[in-house]
């Protein structure tokens, strides 16, 4: 597989261009070309960049300083946020990256002209499916603070998620208490995604010195859904769960989520009755996860 890997990323370097010093025979590398693309007719500020096209930040300055030299780009204090370091397009560098975009068109075109129209959408169809995939593998998943500023943003989307979908709307201080200290080792532990520095799932659990432990907060941002992000936040949880010496994990969840039922169950937890009193909960479901020696 890995094998497989790096031929496929050898065909794609070479098909795109990134072997030439003059991509799109533009008298500049892929790098600078991709730089000069993202940072739009509207421009961007520098944290997003580094981002989006997940650079160190000596890289893109440098990458940043080659545009200015060419008199395509500029940075400068944001005018919101004077603190806020801001890249924008000069007039040169716009009509430069409307060139791109034509030729990258041209590009495109030119891989997809000698295919036959059922090639063209077996080609399109697998490119699709390679970026998804490739997105899934971008995410990354650890233990955050819950009081930490993507932690919290992650929080407040399922919070408003949650009001939309229930059929009552949806008050934290009605449900179950799942609060900062108790998602905080050692009483639990908050996992957040991320994908390019963006929080895009968080999943939590709640310890008990005696009995099983809660799963709790499971989301998933709408943008990264199917691409297994939810079964991978679970998987984690119940293996940090079972290091803790952890016999069962018990978890409720409403009628109004579908994926979620369907979830829980295909990762083997079975319903059982009723075990709180969660004002929003209409099912309840329990999984054994003993380590096997």
């Amino acid at each position: 597989m890995i094998g497989q890997v790096r031929r496929f990323n050898r065909t794609v370097t070479q098909h795109v261009g990134a072997l030439n010093d003059e991509f799109l025979a533009r008298r500049r590398p892929l790098g600078q070309a991709r730089v000069l693309w993202e940072i739009g007719s509207d421009g961007s500020d520098l944290r997003q960049l580094r981002s989006r096209l997940d650079l160190d930040s000596g890289y893109l300055s440098r990458l940043l300083r080659s545009l200015a030299d060419d008199g395509l780009a500029v940075v400068e204090p944001s005018e919101a946020d004077g603190r806020v370091r801001t890249a924008r397009l000069t007039a040169t560098g716009v009509a430069e990256r409307a060139e791109l975009d034509q030729r990258s068109d041209e590009a495109a075109r030119s891989i997809l002209r000698p295919l036959s129209g059922r090639q063209r959408s077996r080609l399109v169809a697998a490119m699709t499916e390679v970026e998804r995939l490739l997105t899934a593998s971008a995410i990354r998943v650890n233990p955050a603070d819950p009081r930490d500023q993507a932690a919290r943003a992650a929080m407040a989307a399922y919070f408003g998620e949650l009001s939309r979908r229930f059929d009552v709307g949806f008050d934290p201080a009605r449900s179950i208490s799942a609060d900062d200290m108790e998602l905080s080792p050692p009483a639990g532990l908050l996992l957040l995604a991320t994908l390019r520095a963006s929080p895009v799932g968080i999943g939590a659990l709640k310890f008990h010195d005696y009995g099983p432990a809660e799963v709790k907060r499971m989301w998933v941002a709408p943008a990264v859904r199917g691409m297994g992000l939810g079964r991978r936040l679970l998987a984690d949880l119940e293996a940090r769960a079972a290091e803790r010496g952890v016999v069962t994990l018990r978890l409720e969840t409403n009628r109004a989520l579908d994926e979620a039922i369907s979830l829980y169950r295909s990762a083997g937890y079975r319903e059982v009755p009723a075990f709180n009193d969660e004002a929003y909960a209409d099912h309840w479901f329990e999984k054994s996860i003993l380590l096997c020696p």
